[in-house]
């Protein structure tokens, strides 16, 4: 039987085509979290794979492309995961490197949330007003929320710093950054919670990216800051990464600042997040990466 034969009998006969979901994980076990947000966004079958790099995925991809009938890959989508930003942006564009004419499929990437998690808690920190020109700090931004995040305030204009314990470290994150935005982030070793409370005193935004468990600033250390103006923590495990602050902040009016907590924009963050989902099976060309993700999140605030 021909491809064509094939796939007019499927189209005469009223065979419903499912909305696969191919999850490509970098870590050797794939994400519950995000296989459960893709069912949760209406895919049909979510089918993940770890341990995946660039250098093994062209089988993969090559399933994924050379399938369907044209009018029929839409319903082929893949979601690029992982705990390391680096690794899951190398996975990305080399799935993309695999497409040519119409054979392609839709790609999102979210190496741990990095993408819908920062582009959430930006549009909230956006949505009060302009950051254009106002000095903005990520603390302990190196990891894939941290680096997203920065990028995008910096695109957005404003002034941006990134901690870590490690100079070296930050700088890496920094030349990350402006590689793959071509945008100036500025870094900034701040070893403890009293470094970091002299890095902000000229700071009008904070976003606290930090690892669970661990609190990057007291009370004490923003609370009479004059300058600061919003405040945001991606971080929902106590003790969160800004003392005084609660996860559920949404847009609270502490000290003068106004704060977001975790769970205030993490609604956001799962709403973007599905919303994304389903944005892959409106058609075979979409390529979601952080500008893309963010333009979407803004337009949901």
């Amino acid at each position: 039987m021909s491809a064509i034969y094939f796939f007019n009998f499927l189209a005469n006969y009223g065979i419903t085509v499912k909305k696969l979901l191919f999850q490509f994980d970098t870590d050797t076990i794939p994400s519950v979290f995000d296989t459960v947000v893709a069912y949760d966004a209406g895919a049909d079958h979510v089918i993940a794979y770890g341990g995946l790099a660039p250098e093994t995925i062209k089988p993969q991809v090559e399933g994924c492309i050379f399938t369907r009938a044209p009018k029929d890959k839409k319903n082929t989508a893949v979601f690029v995961g992982g705990s390391e930003m680096t690794a899951g942006q190398a996975l990305f564009d080399s799935i993309q490197q695999q497409f040519f004419a119409n054979f392609r499929i839709s790609i999102m990437l979210d190496s741990n949330g990095s993408n819908t998690t920062a582009a959430a808690g930006v549009a909230k920190l956006t949505h009060q007003g302009s950051v254009k020109n106002k000095n903005a700090i990520v603390l302990a931004g190196t990891g894939p929320v941290g680096q997203r995040a920065a990028a995008l305030l910096a695109l957005e204009g404003a002034h941006v710093s990134i901690t870590s314990r490690s100079l070296s470290k930050a700088q890496q994150a920094c030349q990350s950054i402006q590689n793959r935005f071509n945008v100036t982030v500025t870094p900034i070793e701040a070893f403890d919670n009293t470094e970091r409370a002299k890095a902000i005193a000229n700071t009008q935004i904070i976003f606290a990216t930090g690892a669970a468990n661990v609190q990057l600033l007291e009370e004490a250390h923003w609370k009479d800051n004059l300058a600061l103006e919003l405040i945001a923590d991606a971080n929902a495990t106590p003790p969160i990464g800004i003392g005084g602050t609660d996860m559920m902040d949404k847009g609270i009016n502490r000290h003068g600042k106004i704060v977001w907590g975790a769970i205030g924009f993490g609604t956001l963050k799962l709403a973007l997040h599905k919303a994304c989902i389903n944005k892959l099976f409106e058609s075979n060309d979409q390529i979601l990466d952080a500008e893309e993700i963010f333009a979407i999140a803004k337009s949901m605030t």
